[in-house]
């Protein structure tokens, strides 16, 4: 499958919204009762976010898994969210 460019982008800029969901959710989970109204999902209970970022870290893999065609897109932030969500959702 060849995806255009500005798909691509859509794309990635939508696997960077899921990084940023993964890593806020899981800062907001490690406040524990210091977490407050301003904080997303601040009033989740754990398996809640756990399913929550478990939808987004599956998202993030097959994106990242499935097309080859990111060309010099940075990657950095999309797999330390990666590697985050897997070890919250274990």
């Amino acid at each position: 499958m060849t995806r255009e460019t500005d798909e691509i982008n859509n794309a990635y800029q939508a696997c960077l919204d899921g990084a940023y969901t993964i890593d806020t959710i899981i800062a907001t989970h490690n406040k524990g009762s210091n977490a407050t109204d301003k904080d997303f999902e601040w009033n989740a209970t754990h398996d809640e976010k756990k399913a929550r970022v478990s939808r987004n870290v599956g998202y993030l893999k097959y994106q990242k898994n499935t097309y080859a065609d990111w060309g010099d897109k940075d990657f950095t932030a999309i797999n330390a969210a990666i590697t985050a969500a897997d070890a919250f959702t274990e």
